[in-house]
């Protein structure tokens, strides 16, 4: 286990009807005046606005609204928010929605006390040394934004989607109402599922060696959502199972699945190669979800990598799903006509693992190809200028991949 240091400062609001305290809580932290972010309007039609808007009234919370930040959000947003807290000298940032109001928000608050655009942060020509806290309503399950040190914005002008990592972006407090996402279509609620379960990838699949504690962890939480997608997809109003998808997505990207995996030197708690590859795909099409663009990415480069470290497949397929590798001096191989040596056995555990997953994510609705995304061969060195600004030349823990190498799994998924 290398050494880790894991600070997770937000406090968790979670349950029913935790909408209706937002105010409660903001003023119990001290707050007086804050500007709402949310996006294209779904927070309107469900009355989620509204409700939030009249527990901070009632709080005695002045507040002004910055509305419609779309899906991936874009840096002109993010400086018109900066504008509105600024002008209205708003002491806390309150994104209600999802990851991109959360990021949104975010961005807000590292730009506002800034001297400088607030872009350098994500183009890396400066680092936030301050910023005004933010609290979070959470309508959307998905990026574990509420609890993360991470915020992505997109740049149209560059074509760039970039991130900004600083624990400065970890949100105060987090309303987490399970309620709020009865009424998710199925596609976002996948998408969802999806991005979550990705996060906790990335940090087990960082090419660290096996920390039995946090792998159990992790692996805990993809059997749990493993199990809750399903039921949501029935009965979208079950309450535990959107419960239990609405926590995992919050501790999947805190930190508490990466303890111990993160390789010295790397400064990330994990690989993140599938999300950098993703984010050149929604920079590229903004109407591509981040789930979705996962859920073709993740199992193409689990094909192209997973001879580096097997064993962390077979430890992944064996506790997700159940996959052992054929032991030929046990199983009865009588159905088989060739033969089943041992490195063939480990190849078939750690393919059938992978067609697992996919199979897992296309039966909910994401696409299996990055066709049915309408991205074509084409397309791919469109790509490549993004990545190389964003990961560099060289990239990734599990195995350092190069652009050559990323061209190949575009490829692959098509």
């Amino acid at each position: 286990m290398y050494d880790f240091n894991f600070w997770s400062p937000t406090r968790f609001v979670f349950g029913r009807g935790a909408t209706d305290r937002t105010g409660e809580e903001l003023a119990h932290l001290g707050y007086k005046n804050v500007l709402i972010v949310y996006g294209g309007g779904s927070v309107v039609r469900t009355g989620t606005l509204d409700r939030v808007k009249a527990s901070l009234d009632a709080a005695g919370i002045a507040h002004v609204e910055l509305g419609g930040v779309r899906p991936n959000p874009e840096i002109a947003s993010v400086r018109a928010g900066i504008e509105l807290a600024r002008e209205h000298k708003v002491d806390l940032v309150l994104p209600v929605g999802g990851g991109s109001a959360m990021d949104a928000a975010k961005a807000i608050a590292l730009g506002t006390p800034y001297d400088g655009d607030v872009w350098d942060f994500f183009a890396k020509r400066a680092v936030p040394a301050e910023h005004l806290p933010v609290g979070c309503v959470v309508t959307i399950p998905a990026s574990g934004s509420e609890a993360s040190n991470s915020c992505v914005i997109s740049n149209d002008e560059l074509h760039l989607k970039s991130g900004c990592n600083t624990d400065l972006n970890r949100p105060v407090v987090a309303i987490l109402d399970p309620e709020l996402t009865f009424t998710l279509p199925p596609y976002q609620t996948a998408a969802g599922i999806t991005d979550m379960i990705a996060h906790i990838m990335e940090r087990f699949f960082s090419g660290a060696p096996a920390v039995p504690v946090t792998d159990n962890i992790a692996c805990g939480m993809i059997r749990a959502v493993v199990d809750a997608a399903p039921r949501v997809m029935e009965n979208p109003e079950d309450y535990d199972a959107r419960a239990n998808i609405m926590w995992v997505g919050t501790l999947a990207h805190n930190g508490l699945a990466g303890n111990g995996l993160m390789i010295p030197g790397t400064g990330r708690d994990g690989d993140w190669s599938c999300h950098g590859l993703e984010h050149e795909l929604s920079a590229f099409d903004t109407t591509i979800t981040h789930g979705a663009g996962l859920a073709v990415i993740f199992p193409a480069w689990m094909r192209y990598v997973w001879r580096e470290h097997p064993e962390r497949f077979l430890e992944f397929g064996s506790q997700v799903f159940g996959i052992e590798p054929v032991d030929p001096e046990i199983d009865d191989l009588s159905d088989i006509d060739e033969e089943i040596t041992p490195e063939r056995a480990i190849e078939d555990a750690v393919e059938a693992t992978i067609d697992e997953l996919q199979d897992f994510f296309v039966s909910l609705g994401m696409p299996r190809t990055l066709g049915e995304l309408g991205i074509e061969e084409d397309d791919i060195e469109k790509l490549i200028p993004g990545l190389k600004t964003n990961k560099g030349e060289k990239f990734g823990t599990f195995r350092p991949l190069t652009l050559d190498d990323a061209r190949a799994i575009y490829r692959s998924a098509l």
